[in-house]
C-alpha cells in the first residue's frame, strides 16, 4: 500500500473527524458506530479526569487506551504526545508535570489542531505548545523530552520503525516510551491489510506483539513490555486485535 495514501486517508479521516465534533457531532476509531459502548474508543478515562476538560476534547478522544495513566509523570517534565489529536492526553500530561513542565502536542491534521488550540484555551494551559508534523519525522531536537506517549496512533504510520527511531531520538537518555496502540493476535487477513478503511480506522495496520518489541529494541529501547487489556471479539475479525499497553525505556 503506498505511502502517501496512507497518510492522505488517515489525514482525511481524522480531519472530518475534527470538523464533525467541532459541530456537535461525535467521534470513533473503529468500525463500529461511536459511543461510549464503542469496543475501541470506549470507556477509557475516568470522570475525574475528563469532568474539568473542554466537551470536545473528550470528544474527540480517539484512543484505544489512556497513556497518561501508564507513566509516571513528574514536575518539570516534558512530554511529547505522538498524534495528539484533539489534545485530551495533552491536557491531562499538563497537570501533571506542572508549571515547570512543558507537554508538546504532534499532529500532521490541520483540523485537529484548530481543534486542540481551541481546547487549550478554553482550559487556561500555558504548559502546551501543538506543533504540525509527521510522527516519522518529529520536529525537535534530539535528547530534549522525558517521556513520549502516544494514543492508538502508530499503529497508522506507514513507516513504524521509522517513529520508534525518532521517538528513540527525541527521548533524554533514560527517557519513557509508553503508549497505547492496537496489537494483532493472531493472523490477519492480506484483504484487512489492503482495507484502507480498516487501516485508517486502528486495526489494518496493527502490528503483532511480537514485530513490536522487536522494532523497539531495534531502535535502541530497554525495558520493552506489552501487556494486553481489551480484545476486540465486537469486531468482524473476532479475537484478531487487542488494545496493549507498551513501555520501554532509552538507556542511560
Amino acid at each position: 500500500m503506498d505511502t502517501r495514501q496512507i497518510q492522505q486517508a488517515v489525514q482525511q479521516k481524522y480531519g472530518e473527524i475534527a470538523t464533525a465534533v467541532r459541530s456537535g457531532a461525535g467521534s470513533c476509531c473503529g468500525p463500529s458506530c461511536c459511543s461510549t459502548d464503542d469496543p475501541i474508543t470506549g470507556n477509557l478515562y475516568k470522570n475525574d479526569q475528563t469532568a474539568t476538560l473542554p466537551q470536545q476534547a473528550v470528544d474527540a478522544s480517539l484512543g484505544c487506551g489512556n497513556p497518561t495513566a501508564l507513566v509516571d509523570l513528574h514536575e518539570g517534565d516534558t512530554v511529547l504526545d505522538l498524534g495528539s489529536g484533539g489534545g485530551i492526553d495533552v491536557l491531562l500530561s499538563a497537570r501533571r508535570v506542572g508549571a515547570t513542565g512543558k507537554v508538546y502536542g504532534l499532529d500532521m491534521t490541520d483540523e485537529m489542531l484548530e481543534l486542540a488550540r481551541e481546547n487549550q484555551r478554553k482550559a487556561g494551559v500555558d504548559n502546551v505548545e501543538f506543533l504540525k508534523g509527521d510522527i516519522q519525522a518529529i520536529p525537535l531536537p534530539t535528547g530534549s523530552v522525558d517521556v513520549v506517549i502516544s494514543n492508538c496512533v502508530i499503529n497508522l504510520a506507514p513507516d513504524k520503525s521509522q517513529v520508534l527511531a525518532e521517538a528513540f531520538r527525541v527521548l533524554k537518555p533514560g527517557g519513557r516510551f509508553a503508549v497505547s496502540d492496537v496489537i494483532v493476535r493472531g493472523e490477519v487477513p492480506p484483504a484487512v491489510r489492503r482495507d484502507m478503511e480498516l487501516w485508517v480506522g486502528c486495526i489494518g495496520g496493527a502490528l503483532a506483539e511480537a514485530e513490536y518489541t522487536a522494532k523497539l529494541a531495534e531502535a535502541g529501547f530497554e525495558d520493552v513490555g506489552v501487556e494486553t487489556w481489551r480484545v476486540y471479539d465486537a469486531l468482524a475479525h473476532e479475537g484478531s486485535f487487542a488494545s496493549a499497553f507498551i513501555r520501554a525505556r532509552k538507556p542511560r
